[in-house]
């Protein structure tokens, strides 16, 4: 590949591009072609403390003396201009990362709707007069930003996850730092350009590149840092959130899964099939809410395999820039390394390859890194197939006898992200989500988000959440206000 043909980018602090300090960088790849396409700046602590500084200076100046209706006005402007270059953001996404174009393009295209909900939330942030029991004082609460916010982001969807931490705080009226995942960097630098031209304050939104231990965990130790937003590893996440407990800063992190999807005997099959197939094989698995585990009622459970395995046969695997395409290859090396090696665990514990098992190999795939979409039968709960997030295309399926049995095993997980119910029983539809130790149910449907619907999950799926109202409050802190009304003031000695 000839030189001009490498896109070079740079960073974005305080409404400037600039490059690393030192004038580090670093190729990133495609992960179809393995070809080098773009260079990013390799970011340190000397970028993260600029970039830090300049969120500061930006809360108490320009961006912190906006009201809120003017800070909703110029995200419905960023909104526009999402919209504007959607088609070329789902481009660079994929070529980037290399989920499928038609992926990236419900994603890039969805995104808009983020800022245009939380700019409309923007000046609807309320605070509330107390009816307080103290004679003669009036108390008041307002709601304010906790200051400058760090986001750091995983590859797997990079804009959709950044734009998650930067709707609501942008909302609240927080600034930001954003360090995408050195795998795919290009598309947040893109956006960070889309922020410049609605007219946001510099400072306000900087984007620094690079690697976790280099500049991730300068920006996470950071004095000036009130919150860090976090997607990624349960392993990336517990550094985060021992580092952010030594100066008691906020806190949301997004992490790993590895949910149940039960299809019931009473269920509609063909949707079930549909509905496992889109929890695990629907961006190449590489999704923390996948739904890894297929627990199957033994009453269906050897026609449903059958069923499962003649869909999953015909995916078409290949160019993830093709509109034809439904499975793509694996973003990153290390991670296709690892999802082999999980599938020779599973096939050491004893389960059944019924489907794939291995890297996939043909024309279609070229020198990519991809994995055959992969089922296995005859799984038992306690295998490590079934309880260690794999984060590819590789499904574990799992009978059960009746409701409890389903719920015990779905419940016997270290993470509780999200769960899906395949059943036309009505009763079982309202009952069971509430048996489920997991932050967002799905009934006979999979993978839906909004921006509207609240994200996260419970205990080693993370702390916090995003999206809807929920997202905005994790962004806030309360300030309560009192006002002695009395002409005399009372025995100082005694606390009123």
């Amino acid at each position: 590949m000839n030189a001009e043909e490498i896109k070079t980018y740079r960073m974005f602090i305080n409404g400037e591009w600039v490059d690393a300090a030192d004038g580090g960088a670093f190729d990133t790849s495609e992960p179809y072609t393995r070809k080098v396409w773009a260079r990013i700046p390799r970011a340190r602590k000397a970028d993260a403390d600029r970039a830090v500084h300049a969120a500061a200076a930006a809360l108490d100046g320009p961006w912190g003396k906006l009201t809120a209706s003017a800070r909703g006005l110029l995200m419905f402007r960023v909104a526009d201009l999402i919209a504007r270059d959607a088609e070329k953001l789902a481009r660079i996404e994929t070529r980037d990362n290399g989920k499928l174009i038609s992926e990236m393009r419900a994603q890039v295209g969805y995104l808009p709707q983020y800022f245009r909900y939380f700019g409309g939330l923007a000046d609807k942030i309320e605070g509330a007069v107390l009816p307080i029991d103290k004679a003669d004082t009036f108390n008041y609460t307002t709601h304010e930003p906790l200051g400058v916010c760090v986001a750091i982001t995983a590859w797997n969807s990079p804009l959709l996850l950044a734009v998650n931490k930067l709707a609501p705080g942008l909302a609240a009226g927080n600034t930001f730092v954003l360090k995408p995942s050195e795998f795919t960097s290009a598309s947040a630098l893109e956006l960070a350009a889309l922020f410049h031209e609605a007219g946001f304050p510099p400072g306000v939104v900087n984007v620094v590149t690079g690697f976790g231990g280099e500049v991730g965990a300068p920006l996470v130790e950071h004095p000036k840092v009130a919150k860090v937003a976090f997607t990624g590893s349960e392993t990336g996440g517990q550094r985060i959130y021992e580092t952010a407990a030594r100066d008691f800063k906020h806190v949301t992190l997004e992490l790993g899964g590895k949910s149940a999807n039960i299809v019931f005997g009473d269920a509609n099959l063909e949707n079930a099939v549909k509905g496992a197939i889109s929890g695990i094989f629907a961006a190449t698995g590489q999704t923390c809410v996948a739904g890894s585990r297929l627990l199957v009622q033994q009453s269906i459970h050897d026609e449903f395999v059958e069923r499962l395995v003649a869909f999953a046969r015909k995916a078409r695997i290949g160019d993830p820039q093709l509109d034809t395409t439904q499975v793509g290859p694996v973003t990153t090396s290390p991670q296709y390394e690892k999802i082999l090696d999980y599938i020779n665990i599973a096939k050491a514990e004893g389960a059944v390859c019924r489907l794939g098992g291995k890297a996939a190999t043909g024309p279609e795939v070229g020198v990519g890194q991809f994995v055959e979409p992969t089922i296995f039968s005859g799984v038992s709960n306690s295998m490590r197939i079934a309880q260690e997030e794999v984060f590819g295309p590789v499904l574990s399926v799992i009978p059960f006898k009746d409701e409890d049995e389903a719920v015990a095993i779905a419940n016997d997980s270290l993470y509780g992200l999200a769960a899906g119910i395949w059943t036309q029983d009505l009763r079982r539809a309202m009952a069971m989500p509430k048996r489920l130790k997991t932050g967002i149910v799905w009934v006979n449907m999979y993978r839906a988000v909004s921006y509207m619907s609240p994200f996260g999950g419970y205990k080693r799926s993370g702390v916090g959440r995003e999206n809807g109202m929920d997202a905005v409050r994790e962004y806030l802190q309360t300030k309560s206000v009192w006002i002695s009304t009395s002409t005399e003031t009372a025995d100082p000695f005694v606390i009123r």
